[in-house]
């Protein structure tokens, strides 16, 4: 896994509100909404609508998106398999794994998932 422990640095740095808009496009191509991503994303983090809404225009990043997150859900544990060729499960730097469940979470609902089978309870 060295390759992922190269890759994992990037995420340090990267804009949330770059990689925000690409999320909303991403779903609303697949027939999803934006409420349907900021549901997964308040799920995922505890943020509200307001408080979402200041991390992305204050342009903070990766790091700081989840390290100011109210509440990271107990149950993203439950968030398993494959994205971008590893397995959520496996990865083992904490910013990366908070940072591929979100992209799991994102893939699934433009994948057509319910909500509620996304929201793992």
């Amino acid at each position: 896994m060295n390759n992922q422990k190269d890759n994992s640095y990037k995420f340090y740095k990267m804009l949330f509100s770059s990689v925000y808009p690409l999320y909303l496009q991403k779903v609303e191509r697949k027939g999803r909404t934006k409420e349907e991503l900021d549901a997964v994303i308040f799920w995922l983090t505890g943020y509200s609508d307001t408080t979402l809404q200041k991390q992305i225009e204050l342009k903070v990043d990766f790091e700081t998106f989840f390290a100011q997150a109210p509440v990271f859900n107990i149950n993203a544990a439950k968030i398993t398999g494959l994205i971008c060729g590893y397995r959520v499960e496996d990865i083992t730097d904490s910013l990366v794994q908070k940072v591929r469940c979100l992209d799991k979470l994102v893939d699934e609902l433009a994948k057509g998932k319910t909500l509620d089978k996304i929201l793992r309870k």
